[in-house]
């Protein structure tokens, strides 16, 4: 092409300069300056890497003096182009000169990138339909919300997931036995109202001590990253509201803060939240006339935000009026009356007494039959009492029977929909645990001590530390419970050994002996340390072969972490209260643990030490069982039993009597317990049947190739650097030329990351990368909200067909622009719509493949690439134009069908709802209104939706 003075062209390599005028023609050379960045560039005449810019009819052009016109026709005047068209200001026809197009034009289309020679490289037009396809595909599944979260597939856990987390505003009671997972349960249902975009803004409120716990829990297991707020984060933020909760989406609060605080607790409700959750729900102490403080804080809080999730591992701890209490915040005008809900409730048992004959019958006799058909009436439930008695079907069409009838009694369950409780006899998979003491003789520096307190009863080397400061003997040289731990670890050299004891110092004490006296591998683990310390230290026990025999932790180790690949506990003291001694349990009795747990206590004989021990397991069992009597038990003898403890008195008569005591009403309150079992209950919140499909799924997923492989090529294009640390897990760090500036989840020094859903649950150091990890949906973000892969230019080799012959390939999705709350992907999404034309307008897509294209394709060098573009400029725009029409057509009937899926499937749930509710009062009519809502608002967005061209690529056939 003959250059002329005052033409625009793009640079090929450098096309952030934006558009280039013709300054000079000089010979053999060309100059060519770049106004937006004052750049100028020499190049030769015969081998310039730069291409004409020509916009064509239809394009919307800015000039410099910031107008904009949009092209009719192109006219060229001594090589200028002259672009003549509507003025967007007088609106009278007016003619653009190319030499005053606007300097810092940006070409974003993919037909402008293309026709102005920006080619992306071959494999990225590859990356970015298979980006489109996967997040697609995503957005579409069953699974989204429940692929990310690292945690164990545990039925009944994804259960209540699965139940809760699709409805609008959950207002639900999570209320399993301690070590069934509610705070999972409550992390699972988070992550999936925030990925679906049910949700955005949620609040955690939560006792002070348990802050720094969900704070870690909710990252390192949801990639959840809160804000805890208290006074000083409170100073410190600058809200342009004025209110300094309006900072951070998800934020992060201690209950008795928000108490102390009048001013910060009207602040916190003044703010708009999606969703609440408070943990230790039993601690909302209620009373008609008089609620206290937290209760009424929460209930405040309750009536503003649409969505509550109430957490507690004892519902009726404080009793059945206290229950009710819960309720009543979930749902007031349903649990407005308590003696209401005491009749209403008695109608429910007989249900739950029906559905326990259902389980445990494999014969439905005539009396049975009929209180079925009774309590059903609804329901024309014979057919399947039929099926059920029939001794010719499988047990598999019985079980499926049962199922059915169950569910159908679930239904009219008056909490059933509202609170969830497993309890450990329903639920199996957990560990035996076996306690062995050590009674040892109390030494005679311990026995000069005087002890005063209960602390020092229990920890006399702290007392020594305290009473005789400037010995010069250390309380470990002479202690025998470290003899034992030496001899213990000597004797189980291939054994992990978690130890716990109350204190940082004392922890790190006993670590440095265990080192330095017998060459110990181990490690500490305390408050002390940065939260990156405490992973290295996690991750240092977790290795198998090079890793520490020994963690050493003070009671903070008890909180949240997960060490079931050991099942050797010490307890080098007891802790004051059997809620602390059950979560120091807790950490290796767990679901999925492979062995039995054996708890470790090495204790000084006729001391507080030895009376705390026989009353924790004599007393109230709690180191072989997990006892859901305990905090009520303790605090009930919780005086009497300091007291003996103070006195060093566990083995007179009058401990004796405690100990027959304590064991009474343990069995008084295990039967009272049993007896309230709640079958009904217990199937709707477990849920086995119903979930099992969908944990093959998870697993299958995990397994992919396809994914691993997809997620490396991502990296590779994005310029991530990926180093093997072993067999199941990569170094990632940023590369030098990113294609975006930063990643979320991917800091300057690198992480670490695993694609193994075990090894990241063994492994808390690595992260596990899925289809949900903050990394990969920024990473796919980061090309499809890029130009990365929307051109391409590519060889046919196929004799075939006629040399120089060509193709035209457009990638397009569907757009609805709708709020992310009305989950519309559901219906429509933005599946890659693909349009493939032959050069004469003939749409190939349905004949070939993408893949089966793609496989059969060469790259092409840039800079002859767009010179095969530009010799085809004019019949590539046409094809584009002719496409777009093709891919309207294609999108009108995806409309249609989206319209019909959205109101067959929204049409069914009312339906369903509105039955329910006609049956079981616990159904709230803003679920079934904002279902309708839903469905009107996204009948709109559909009728409105619209094609975007994302990809484009030029194929022309080539013989050689």
């Amino acid at each position: 092409m003959p250059f002329a003075l005052g033409q625009r062209w793009i640079s090929d390599s450098e096309s952030e300069l934006g558009l280039g005028t013709i300054v000079a023609l000089e010979g053999r050379t060309i100059s060519v300056l770049f106004p937006a960045n004052g750049e100028n560039r020499v190049y030769a005449r015969q081998e310039a890497p730069i291409t004409r810019v020509r916009f064509n009819p239809g394009d919307q052009v800015n000039s410099a003096e910031g107008w904009s016109l949009k092209v009719q026709d192109i006219e060229e005047v001594d090589g200028i182009l002259l672009y003549v068209g509507l003025h967007s200001e007088t609106g009278e026809l007016s003619v653009l000169k190319e030499t005053f197009l606007d300097h810092n034009i940006r070409f974003n289309k993919p037909q402008d990138r293309l026709f102005a020679g920006q080619i992306d490289r071959f494999r990225n037009f590859e990356l970015r339909y298979d980006t489109l396809k996967n997040r697609f595909e995503q957005q579409r599944s069953e699974l989204r919300g429940l692929q990310g979260p690292r945690v164990s597939l545990i039925p009944h856990q994804f259960h209540i997931a699965q139940e809760v987390a699709a409805r609008y505003a959950p207002r639900v009671l999570l209320a399993d036995e301690v070590g069934l997972g509610k705070t999972i349960e409550a992390g699972l249902i988070l992550h999936q109202q925030l990925i679906t975009g049910r949700a955005k803004r949620v609040l955690i409120v939560v006792p002070g001590a348990l802050l720094y716990q969900w704070l870690v829990e909710m990252l390192r297991r949801f990639n959840l990253q809160f804000s805890i707020f208290d006074e000083e984060r409170c100073n410190n933020t600058q809200s342009d509201t004025g209110n300094p909760f309006d900072d951070e989406q998800l934020v992060l609060c201690s209950l008795d803060y928000l108490t102390a605080n009048p001013n910060r607790a009207a602040q916190v409700n003044a703010s708009q939240w999606d969703l609440l959750v408070v943990d230790e729900a039993h601690h909302l102490i209620w009373d008609e006339q008089q609620p206290s403080n937290e209760y009424s804080l929460v209930e405040a809080l309750a009536t503003t935000i649409p969505g509550v999730l109430l957490l507690t591992a004892t519902p009726e701890q404080l009793g059945h009026e206290s229950h009710f209490a819960r309720l009543r915040l979930l749902d007031p005008s349903r649990y407005h009356d308590y003696q209401d809900f005491i009749r209403e409730e008695s109608t429910y048992k007989g249900i739950a007494e029906l559905a326990a004959k259902v389980i445990d019958n494999n014969h439905f006799d005539n009396a049975m039959a009929n209180q079925l058909t009774e309590v059903l009436s609804e329901q024309d439930i014979e057919p399947l009492i039929s099926v059920f008695n029939s001794d010719s079907n499988a047990i598999e069409q019985q079980q499926a029977v049962r199922a059915e009838i169950l569910q159908h009694l679930v239904d009219r369950h008056g909490t059933g929909r509202i609170l969830f409780r497993n309890t450990r006899s329903h639920v199996k998979g957990f560990p035996v645990r076996l306690l062995e003491s050590y009674p040892l003789h109390l030494p005679q520096e311990y026995q000069e001590l005087s002890f005063d307190n209960l602390e020092d009863n229990l920890r006399p080397h702290i007392a020594y530390q305290t009473q005789v400061p400037h010995s010069l003997q250390n309380w470990f040289d002479f202690d025998p419970r470290i003899d034992w731990l030496l001899g213990f670890l000597s004797a189980n050299k291939r054994q992990k050994v978690l130890l716990i004891c109350k204190d940082a110092a004392t922890a790190m004490a006993i670590e440095d002996e265990a080192r330095t006296r017998e060459g110990i591998r181990g490690t500490v683990f305390h408050e002390g340390m940065s939260i990156l310390e405490r992973d290295k230290a996690a991750a240092y026990f977790a290795q198998d072969e090079a890793g520490a025999q020994l963690m050493v932790c003070s009671e903070i180790g008890s909180e949240g972490r997960n060490f079931q690949f050991s099942h050797h506990l010490v307890m080098f003291d007891l802790p004051e209260h059997p809620d602390l001694l059950e979560q120091r349990i807790g950490r290796l009795d767990r679901i999925g643990q492979e062995f039995d747990v054996q708890i470790h206590v090495p204790y000084f004989e006729e001391t507080g030490q030895a009376a705390l021990l026989r009353w924790y397991h004599e007393g109230i069992n709690a180191f072989e069982s997990s006892c859901a009597t305990g905090a009520n038990l303790f605090q009930r003898f919780q005086d009497k039993v300091f007291n003996f403890v103070e006195n060093k008195d566990g083995s007179s008569s009058e401990f004796e009597a405690l100990i027959k005591e304590t064991k009474a009403q343990q069995s008084l309150l295990k039967t009272e317990l049993e007896s309230g079992r709640d079958r009904l209950l217990e199937i709707s919140s477990a849920g086995r049947t119903e979930v099992q499909p969908l944990l093959k799924q998870l697993e299958k997923d995990q397994e992919s190739t396809a994914y691993l492989s997809y997620i490396l090529g991502l990296f590779d294009v994005l310029g991530i650097h990926q180093d093997d640390l072993d067999e199941t897990s990569l170094l990632l760090r940023p590369g030098e030329h990113m294609l975006v500036d930063s990643l979320h989840s991917l800091p300057a020094d690198g992480v670490a990351v695993t694609f193994s859903r075990d090894i990241a649950l063994a492994r808390e150091e690595l992260s596990y990368l899925s289809w949900e990890h903050p990394l990969i949906i920024s990473a796919m973000d980061a090309v499809l909200s890029t130009e990365c892969g929307s051109t391409s230019v590519a060889l046919l080799k196929n004799k075939a067909l006629p040399l120089g012959s060509f193709f035209v390939e457009c990638i397009y999705t569907s757009q609805t622009n709708a709020p992310a709350n009305l989950a519309m992907d559901r219906f429509l999404g933005q599946a890659p719509l693909r349009i493939l034309l032959d050069q004469n307008g003939r749409d190939l897509s349905q004949q070939v493949a993408f893949a089966t294209l793609h496989a059969q394709l060469s790259p092409v060098n840039r800079h002859i690439g767009t010179k095969l573009v530009a010799a085809s400029q004019a019949a590539i725009f046409e094809l584009v134009s002719q496409a777009e029409l093709a891919a309207t057509t294609v999108l009108e009937q995806r409309v249609a069908q989206s319209q019909q899926e959205l109101n067959e499937h929204l049409d069914y749930e009312i339906q369903r709802l509105e039955a329910l509710q006609a049956i079981n009062p616990s159904i709230r009519s803003s679920e079934i209104v904002h279902l309708q809502d839903v469905k009107d608002k996204a009948q709109e967005y559909l009728n409105n939706a619209q094609l975007k061209l994302e990809g484009l690529r030029f194929v022309i056939v080539s013989h050689q």
